[in-house]
């Protein structure tokens, strides 16, 4: 029986590039957004050419209720869940300096990138716990794609900063309190990734990579972080829970 991983965010971009590689690595997949079913048929069809059993949960993660009816829909089509991956994330709607940004802005950022994470991870968390009861032979583990913005300030989008930051933080919580059950939790952190959130801001990337921001002098693309993700779910680093990846072609190396 396939392992089965739940992508949040899972139909475009970043997530995308995940679900492809898990999907080619042989797992069943759930993918999670916030589109209607119909529009992302082409991204079902895609995924499922890899042979997997595909499901798509719409839901908003920012929301109590859709977090709980997508890790229903899982259950009820799939029965298992071996990954958790918190690949979901929303950029301020207008970037502003941190003088002048706004609560309003600030919520919505860490109503979705920190908040729902949190606590879809709680609700995944006790769901893998009860699994590993029932068969102390099950593997699961969390991944969560958080940034480099984690550690790297950029005041025109705080609030984004502070999401990423605060993720990192609960990967750590979430690893600590699950390591009793021996289910790992990580986390990826891209660096600057050619997908639709960075594409208002590709001039300005293009440039500054061609000026040496990162030690490798391209973009990131997906299925960097794709790989990055498919090689902790299928278990390469079982003694590295709490750890983080870097994804980010070295731009936070410190250099002189």
């Amino acid at each position: 029986m396939k392992k089965v991983a739940l992508v949040t965010g899972g139909s475009r971009g970043i997530g995308y590039g995940i679900a492809k590689h898990l999907a080619d690595h042989g797992f069943d997949i759930a993918i999670n957004g916030v589109r209607d079913e119909a529009a992302v048929g082409d991204v079902v069809t895609n995924l499922r050419s890899s042979g997997a059993d595909v499901l798509y949960c719409q839901g908003d993660v920012s929301s109590s209720s859709d977090r709980k009816k997508v890790i229903q829909r899982v259950k009820d089509h799939f029965g298992r869940l071996h990954v958790l991956v918190n690949n979901a994330g929303v950029a301020p709607k207008e970037r502003r300096d941190i003088l002048e940004a706004t609560e309003e802005s600030f919520d919505h950022v860490i109503s979705t990138n920190l908040k729902g994470t949190y606590f879809l991870t709680q609700l995944a968390a006790n769901w893998m716990i009860q699994q590993k009861q029932r068969d102390p032979d099950f593997t699961g583990c969390i991944i969560n794609v958080s940034s480099i913005s984690a550690t790297v300030a950029s005041v025109n989008r705080g609030e984004y900063c502070v999401s990423k930051a605060g993720l990192s933080m609960a990967t750590q919580l979430f690893a600590v309190r699950l390591g009793e059950f021996d289910i790992p939790v990580y986390e990826v952190r891209p660096g600057v990734i050619d997908t639709d959130m960075t594409s208002g801001a590709k001039a300005k990337y293009d440039k500054l990579i061609a000026d040496g921001l990162c030690v490798q002098q391209r973009w990131g693309y997906p299925e960097d972080v794709g790989k990055a993700v498919a090689a902790l779910a299928l278990g390469n680093f079982p003694y590295s829970t709490g750890q983080v990846i870097m994804v980010d072609g070295g731009l936070t190396i410190p250099r002189l």
